[in-house]
């Protein structure tokens, strides 16, 4: 097994963030590892997730593990999960925070090929690597761990034509609460974390203007990425006998509350 020396409140433990490559998922793998996890990032594109592991480690000064994974991919996932038990032998924190979306469409104009990807990206995956998780942590000594879901403020309030992408951040909000409450007897607790207009390469359309409920087209408010990283490291901090359930973490200014 690795000696992946650590450090802060991660002290001795293991971390895994889906879509760990890019954006709110390396800004989360990058704060953990300073944190002193072991970090480990999933992500489709070999060559985005070394580099993102390569940057990480000559930040923080930790060691970084990339693997190649579709989560929508059953057989990826579980081959994942396994790799992760065998190198590290346990995983005390997953974040299921890999998901897509596409641009915004009519709904009755969208093809089944993007709802069915979306599905697969941002529902199944993060069923697949839960199911994974709770194998994996029910059965490590000490028991349990904690899952972080990725829900999006579309998980409550949704943008004019984003059925898929709106569809699915419903469903995690479902898959949290079952989670939270399956896991209960195994010491796995669940939370899940509903961010608005962080500044990434998906979010850099805000700023030239989105289509607002109304009709009018608006440039929105984003803000640091760094601020949803330090909700999740304080989510993650918690001992295993308390939870955040749910948590908005969104740029202050931007039109959310009273949206439509």
């Amino acid at each position: 097994m690795t000696d992946w020396g650590s450090r802060g409140t991660g002290r001795g433990r293991v971390a895994l963030v889906t879509g760990g490559g890019t954006g709110i998922g390396l800004a989360i793998a990058r704060g953990l590892s300073a944190e002193g996890y072991a970090v480990i990032i999933t992500g489709r594109r070999a060559a985005v997730l070394e580099k993102a592991a390569a940057e990480i480690g000559a930040e923080t000064g930790h060691a970084v593990r990339a693997i190649v994974c579709d989560v929508g991919d059953p057989v990826q996932v579980k081959a994942t999960f396994t790799e992760v038990k065998q190198d590290f032998g346990r995983l005390d924190l997953l974040v299921n925070n890999a998901g897509s979306n596409v641009s915004p469409a009519l709904l009755e104009d969208i093809p089944f090929e993007e709802w069915t990807s979306i599905l697969a990206a941002n529902l199944t995956g993060a069923f697949l690597c839960t199911q994974q998780a709770f194998r994996l942590m029910k059965d490590q000594s000490p028991r349990g761990g904690r899952i972080i879901n990725n829900g999006s403020i579309s998980a409550t309030t949704p943008r004019p034509n984003s059925a898929p992408y709106t569809a699915t951040k419903h469903a995690i909000a479902g898959l949290t609460k079952s989670t939270s409450l399956d896991g209960r007897k195994y010491d796995i607790a669940c939370g899940q974390i509903d961010i608005g207009n962080a500044a990434t390469d998906m979010t850099a359309r805000m700023s030239t203007g989105v289509l607002q409920p109304n009709g009018e087209t608006v440039s929105e408010p984003t803000m640091s990425v760094k601020h949803v990283a330090d909700a999740v490291i304080y989510m993650a901090s918690l001992p295993l006998d308390a939870n955040v359930l749910n948590m908005t973490v969104m740029a202050t200014n931007m039109p959310f509350v009273g949206r439509g």
